[in-house]
């Protein structure tokens, strides 16, 4: 799933509120407080809700697929585990859609009970991968932190640019100009990512490859 619409311009991940569920919202606030809240309780989950339990669980996912290969790195490798993170990335392009649009969509249209609960539910992943990337590298809880907001991140906004609508493709295609515009996602985020923890080792003066 990807967030450009075919033949429209509307995010399947922003609100869509009909003039009917608008009605229906003004007749709810004019009930009793026990006739909101069984109308509350009753109401289907909003997409972006939805939308948003699929992010936290791919971050569960993806954080025990990555936590899997960096338990198998046998040297402490800067470039080793920045594979790692592309090549987990990479595999998983809805949650790479996902990570661009949790903050940008989801987190604005659900409740702040949701958001509490989701970032809570992240930094747990975020710890268990520090936990790895300490074992490995010797990185700070602080450095490890930014390097998996630098991963996440990288990941979100590059699948966007690498999966442009059809007519644009074709433009890049076609154009030599504008060949840079063509991303792939898995080698940048690699290069990108060893430069980073590359640098942070040798900033830390801890282990080195």
């Amino acid at each position: 799933m990807t967030s450009r619409a075919r033949g429209s311009t509307r995010s399947p991940y922003t609100p869509k509120v009909s003039v009917r569920t608008s009605r229906r919202r003004a007749v709810a606030t004019t009930r009793s407080p026990a006739s909101r809240a069984a109308v509350t309780s009753a109401r289907p989950r909003p997409r972006e809700q939805i939308f948003l339990d699929l992010t936290a669980e791919g971050w569960r996912e993806w954080s025990a697929a990555l936590r899997g290969r960096l338990t198998a790195c046998e040297r402490a490798a800067p470039a080793a585990v920045a594979d790692a993170f592309a090549v987990t990335l990479s595999a998983r392009p809805l949650f790479c859609d996902l990570l661009a649009q949790a903050p940008l969509n989801l987190e604005r249209n659900v409740s702040l009970e949701a958001v509490r609960a989701f970032k809570l539910g992240t930094l747990e992943e975020v710890a268990r991968i520090g936990a790895e990337l300490d074992r490995l590298l010797g990185l700070s809880e602080e450095q490890a932190v930014d390097t998996v907001a630098t991963a996440t991140s990288m990941a979100g906004a590059l699948w966007q640019v690498a999966t442009p609508r059809a007519a644009l493709r074709e433009l890049y295609a076609s154009e030599p100009r504008l060949g840079h515009a063509v991303v792939e996602v898995e080698p940048r985020l690699r290069r990108v990512l060893t430069a980073l923890l590359a640098g942070t080792n040798d900033d830390s003066g801890t282990r080195t490859t």
